[in-house]
């Protein structure tokens, strides 16, 4: 038998017809687990699930865009009353509304955070309910992105949202683990219609889809790769192998896996009685402000010409 068994497992996938997503619900079944595949587009869901049975799976479409509670609910129920219970929650729907600050619209922030964020929310939300009702465990396992570890230009809301969701997998961890709930925040990098807009990675994406393998400085260097290369990391943390592991932000790409650190403090100076700000100014260069952090996503370290 092999380690990771989701055998007799039910796992709900949201935005799970294309891309990252039907690359989780594949990896899922490919472990045993039936499928509830979320989308909102009605043909790419049943082109989603015909893929998954093909493969030797079992899963079923549900369509419904997320944000709402009563999404949220359609979804839980459609995976117990197909498969009469819900084990594991992938919240990876999402949408892109990227402009600059002063250029975005009250609804280009509202799209993304009620996709992403709020989605999120309401999903785990009903999902937790259901699985303490089981009272079995069960795994959320929310997507994140470099984008909310480190801010990207652009992306206000979406990077909101992706912080959002880093800080409610530390939270529910807290909150659910009395219930054997586990929670975590994978930060997949991937080539996606997002990072094909990105002009270093454009060309490598181009040559891929032509049947050109990613080099290797952007599988092991970057971590970058394809959807399939991210997908190992969500049976793995539905599995038992990894009930010790929660509350953690988890990157995956290409051949790379990685750990990301918490925000902790990392210079502090102290004043007694408190601080004035002329004294802020004396001691900042050679204190706090001696190493300040950077900001925004790396760019990709390319080979020289």
């Amino acid at each position: 038998m092999p380690r990771i068994d989701l055998s007799g497992k039910a796992a709900v996938v949201t935005g799970g017809g294309r891309g990252l997503g039907l690359a989780y619900a594949h990896a899922l079944a490919a472990q045993g687990a039936s499928v509830v595949v979320n989308d909102i587009d009605e043909a790419v869901a049943a082109a989603a699930v015909k893929s998954v049975e093909e493969a030797g799976g079992r899963a079923v479409a549900e369509v419904v865009p997320v944000g709402t509670s009563e999404a949220a609910e359609r979804l839980v129920n459609r995976a117990v009353e197909e498969f009469g219970r819900l084990d594991v929650l992938v919240t990876n729907a999402g949408i892109l509304r990227d402009k600059v600050l002063w250029k975005m619209s009250d609804e280009d922030f509202d799209a993304v955070l009620t996709t992403h964020l709020k989605g999120t929310f309401t999903c785990a939300r009903a999902a937790a309910v259901r699985m303490r009702e089981q009272g079995e465990g069960g795994t959320l396992i929310l997507v994140g992105s470099p984008a909310g570890q480190r801010g990207n230009f652009g992306q206000t809301n979406y990077a909101a949202a992706k912080a959002g969701i880093a800080a409610m997998a530390r939270t529910w961890s807290m909150e659910l683990g009395r219930a054997g709930i586990t929670v975590n925040a994978i930060v997949p990098v991937a080539a996606t219609a997002m990072t094909e807009t990105i002009p270093a990675f454009a060309p490598y994406i181009d040559a891929m889809r032509n049947g050109e393998p990613l080099p290797g400085f952007l599988r092991k260097g970057e971590g970058f790769g394809t959807p399939e290369d991210c997908a190992a990391l969500v049976p793995f943390l539905a599995s038992g192998a990894a009930r010790g592991v929660t509350g953690q932000c988890i990157g995956i790409g290409g051949d790379k896996v990685a750990l990301w650190s918490h925000p902790q403090e990392i210079r502090a100076a102290y004043a007694d009685g408190g601080w004035t700000p002329d004294a802020l100014a004396d001691a900042w260069p050679t204190s706090v402000g001696a190493e300040l952090q950077s900001v925004g996503i790396p760019a990709p370290r390319l080979p020289e010409a």
